[in-house]
């Protein structure tokens, strides 16, 4: 089959695949991303077909015929290069998973506001509301990192022509910040934007053997991404039409507050993935950020290690997204009540560590670890057990300054306008980067307090397995975020961005007169 690819007429297998698994697969354009393949939802596969974009995982190759398909790669070197570096100017870009196909549907966009001549510009652009045009634009997309807000000063960056917000940056330091907030090392440059941040399922050797889960804990090993799933001939999960619910209860007492919350998906986009080599060391999935502390005990170099043993090859072990939500850890679900005092008990899910570590901000709370059905969780996922006592504490004290055992220190507030942040976490060492982080940790907390949760039925298993279905907040629904960082604090640098997590979070609970069912707006 023929395809015109980036300006280049090229002869690829027809075998039903995707356009995605062609392009990735075949032609090796990496720039492509598969977060929820074949969901169609994260907007992370993104590409241009004749100049519209378009999601490549849910779009048969063979449709593409006789158009023209343009890649991140692909992308006018002038326009890529302005994108990428209004990118890393403004901090729109975490760790660059899903960015690729961002920057691909804000090119076609910005082409159309460009085109003077266009008098009907899509969607919200009629309204002149430039704003309302980029958040429509990204309802195609999920970003877990940025907050969205930075996505948008790229665009304002971009469109003023505004090579280089701040020439004078230390992209070195810009780095050792995005490592202490991601607690993990990470590349902060213009090519991340592009998605040439390193991920595993990018970087596997030339004709390694693709693993695959088969649904009933095993692995299939095919040629491709594609033979693979067809031999393990597993049905896509979808979301489900049941409501989510709470496994534990609060402790009978008398409460200045009480908090329930349930099952949360850290919801990072860049599936687990890991290559091995015969006689190697696996790769790492964690390739260009933390993933929010979801892929600290990832099986699968474990299991790329084994495959590749066994048949003497490379070999690519990916999940694909519902993989990732049945095995992967989850935040652990809480029902606790406090006294102003700082006494009170929290109740857990069973979570190796997790009494710990709200012993280290609440010594007062007895924690009572309880053992329920349901998906694995993990005391690494950000913050958690000590920020909900925190927060628990916080509302019955009426106050959202929050101390992170790690030493940092933020306040919160929530209006009307948005949501406001001063953080203090030490040496800034980049501003640009702390920002960035700060405003993704305030969307993420302003999205698990409001919309997050997963359906886990009596027998543990999870329902929820698209990405939509996990409640992150869109764009068009996030508030505008201020954040002001305390640029004489001279002490070492530690992490802020999670100070700022438990801040949104208390304040936005103290703003809605501390319901006790976490999300609040979701049924």
């Amino acid at each position: 089959m023929s395809l015109l690819v980036d300006g280049e007429a090229v002869e690829v297998i027809d075998n039903g695949d995707t356009l995605l698994g062609v392009l990735r697969d075949q032609l090796g354009r990496m720039g492509v991303k598969d977060g929820c393949s074949p969901q169609g939802q994260c907007g992370c596969c993104t590409v241009l077909i004749d100049g519209q974009p378009r999601v490549a995982c849910v779009t048969p190759a063979r449709r593409a015929r006789g158009k023209e398909i343009t890649t991140i790669e692909g992308l006018d070197p002038t326009r890529s290069d302005r994108w990428a570096q209004s990118f890393c100017d403004t901090g729109a870009s975490q760790c660059g998973f899903c960015t690729p196909g961002i920057v691909l549907r804000l090119d076609a966009l910005e082409r159309r506001w460009s085109n003077d001549d266009e008098p009907n510009r899509r969607g919200d652009a009629q309204s002149g509301d430039e704003r309302a045009a980029v958040n429509q634009a990204l309802l195609a997309h999920l970003c877990r990192c940025t907050g969205w807000q930075t996505i948008h000063e790229a665009w304002d960056a971009f469109r003023s022509d505004d090579s280089g917000l701040d020439t004078h940056r230390d992209l070195a330091d810009a780095s050792a910040r995005a490592q202490l907030e991601g607690g993990q090392a990470q590349q902060v440059e213009p090519s991340v934007a592009l998605g040439f941040g390193g991920f595993a399922a990018d970087a596997a050797p030339e004709g390694a053997l693709i693993a695959v889960a088969d649904g009933a804990d095993g692995w299939v090993v095919g040629q491709s991404v594609h033979e693979a799933r067809m031999l393990a001939g597993k049905v896509q999960g979808r979301r489900t039409t049941a409501e989510h619910t709470w496994p534990l209860e609060v402790p009978e007492g008398s409460w200045d507050a009480t908090l329930r919350t349930t099952w949360v998906e850290p919801a990072y986009l860049e599936t687990d993935a890991s290559w091995c080599e015969p006689g190697g060391q696996p790769s790492t999935p964690l390739a260009n950020g933390g993933a929010f502390g979801g892929k600290v005990a990832s099986p699968l170099p474990a299991v790329a290690k084994r495959l590749a043993e066994e048949h003497g090859q490379p070999v690519l072990a990916l999940a694909s997204r519902e993989d990732a939500v049945r095995f992967g850890p989850k935040r652990p679900p809480v029902a606790g009540g406090v006294n102003a005092d700082g006494s009170g008990i929290i109740r857990v899910v069973n979570t190796p560590g997790i009494a710990d570590a709200i012993a280290l901000v609440a010594p007062g709370i007895e924690v009572e670890t309880v053992a329920v059905p349901g998906p694995l969780t993990s005391a690494a996922i950000r913050g958690a057990g000590w920020v909900e006592a925190l927060v628990l504490l916080a509302g019955a004290i009426g106050t959202t300054e929050i101390t992170t055992p790690a030493g940092a220190t933020a306040e919160a507030t929530v209006s009307e306008a948005g949501i406001s942040v001063r953080v203090s976490c030490g040496r800034v060492l980049d501003a640009v980067t702390l920002r960035s982080y700060c405003i993704g940790a305030a969307h993420m907390a302003w999205s698990w307090l409001t919309s997050e949760a997963l359906m886990v039925d009596d027998e543990g298993e999870v329902h929820d397995l698209t990405v939509r279905s996990f409640g992150v907040l869109r764009a068009v629904d996030t508030p505008h975020i201020d954040v002001v960082i305390d640029a004489a604090d001279d002490r070492e640098p530690v992490n802020g961005s999670d100070a700022v997590f438990a801040a949104v979070a208390a304040a936005g609970w103290l703003s809605v007169d501390c319901p006790q069912d976490w999300p609040t707006n979701r049924s």
